[in-house]
């Protein structure tokens, strides 16, 4: 659980790391004003577009070798990002991170799900496992500022090896191989789809925010996006194996969580970004003194991960997750309002404060639901659905709402949160019914789900 849990905080890490060191890296590398998005964005979108594929691939040929696989991809990508000397380097270095990333973190997610399969326990597991992923997206932005400012942009990729190397070199000894008991053929043709409309929809949506929505090239590549997903929706409706079965989705609780995770996705990470803009312009902050503002962001989160778990047993999923995303809205709220002369121990810090103890409610709930019911079966295809609608969520919350300007781009954010929270109102199941997998011992006395291939 520790190594899983580490190296999914590398991969969420490299959502945000590069955020504050983009001016440094545009000055020495050359970036233009519209490609410097890019080194965001391409990680996110590999990340996001690739995982319904690799998820499946985990569940075919085998989550722990596939874990293995994609960890290694990503720590070489991290090693060429470091000695880029080109933009297009750095954009393609990222765009395999994106891509190992994809291969390792669903693969990590169902072998947790496994591993745990009671429903106490798996709430109490995932729990972990989402905050610290909200963990590691807020502290991308911390490292980020320290290692720009005392070292140099190119130590926040040179960070990722030694997590690598340990994650190589113990998890074959802790993990045993599982996978499904199916042979159901991988469905390529989906998983192009689904990301050439993902990458489609950022670049218009990044383009609109520099020449305007009446601009050519922004019609015509939305439109493009739109044509792929209407593709991809009647290749899947078609195919014999497709990426996600609609049985998979038949299961509300799946459906609205996933959902759910899309908005608050969009939310937060724009948050984020303009946050991080904004404390370093308005308030007008150091690169290193940036990070260490957002550090109160990381112990709120851990402080809403120790809750999470506890208060969703006790009052239930459905009104743990609508009281998370109410704290989520409120402390969205309190951040909108601020300006280039307000303080940052008045303005900055209570809204900080209490959205990072709603991100550590509602990231663990959001995990637990959006795998409920999986099985050996299909475990890697709930948690790669799951970690997909995250990065994509991610990478259009960052295109959209970060054009609309700090206070419009948070605005647009409670809107978002709000939605994801009538939908839970409405459409989530009010009972907490998600089977639990038949246990058994192995030879060396652990529990294990009955049905897992060792």
């Amino acid at each position: 659980m520790i190594v899983l849990c580490l190296v999914q905080f590398m991969l969420v890490l490299d959502d945000t790391v590069v955020i504050v060191a983009l001016p440094s890296i545009r000055d020495e590398l050359g970036f233009s004003p519209s490609g410097l998005p890019w080194v965001v964005n391409a990680y996110f979108l590999a990340f996001g577009g690739l995982l319904l594929l690799c998820g499946r691939l985990a569940d075919l040929l085998g989550r722990r070798r596939v874990f293995l696989i994609g960890v290694a991809l990503f720590g070489v990508a991290s090693l060429a990002c470091a000695i880029a000397q080109e933009p297009w380097q750095l954009v393609i270095g990222r765009f395999v991170q994106g891509a190992g990333a994809a291969m390792a973190s669903p693969a990590a997610m169902s072998m947790i799900t496994l591993l745990y399969p009671g429903r106490e326990e798996r709430a109490k597991a995932l729990g972990i496992w989402g905050g610290i992923a909200a963990l590691g997206g807020t502290s991308g932005l911390v490292l980020s500022g320290a290692l720009t400012d005392l070292v140099s942009w190119r130590g926040i990729f040179l960070i990722n090896l030694p997590i690598v190397a340990i994650a190589l070199a113990l998890l074959p000894r802790l993990v045993p191989e599982s996978r499904a008991r199916s042979r159901r053929p991988l469905d390529v043709r989906g998983a192009v789809l689904v990301t050439g409309a993902a990458v489609s929809l950022v670049y218009g949506l990044l383009r609109a925010g520099a020449a305007g929505w009446s601009d050519p090239l922004v019609i015509g590549v939305v439109l493009l996006s739109a044509a792929l997903a209407v593709a991809f929706v009647v290749a899947e409706s078609r195919s014999t194996a497709p990426l996600v079965p609609r049985s998979f989705l038949d299961s509300r609780t799946r459906a609205v969580a996933n959902v759910a995770t899309l908005l608050f996705s969009m939310a937060m990470y724009a948050m984020s970004f303009l946050l991080m803009i904004q404390v370093q312009t308005a308030l007008e902050y150091s690169p290193l003194l940036a990070g260490v503002a957002y550090l109160p962001y990381g112990a709120g989160i851990l402080a809403g991960m120790w809750l999470s778990s506890r208060v969703s047993l006790r009052i239930g999923r459905r009104r743990a997750l609508l009281l998370a995303l109410l704290v989520d809205i409120a402390g969205l709220l309190l951040l909108s309002g601020l300006a280039a002369d307000d303080s940052y121990a008045s303005h900055v810090l209570p809204g900080m404060l209490v959205l990072s103890i709603g991100n550590g409610l509602t990231l663990p709930v959001l995990a637990v639901a959006a795998v409920d019911g999986t099985t050996e079966e299909n475990a890697g295809l709930g948690s790669a659905l799951f970690t997909s609608v995250q990065q994509i969520g991610g990478a259009v919350g960052v295109a959209a709402l970060a054009v609309m300007g700090y206070s419009g781009g948070l605005t647009a954010g409670v809107a978002c949160v709000a939605l994801a929270a009538a939908l839970v109102f409405i459409l989530l199941p009010s009972s907490d019914t998600s089977p639990q997998l038949p246990i058994r011992r192995g030879a060396d006395g652990r529990k294990t789900p009955s049905g897992t291939q060792t």
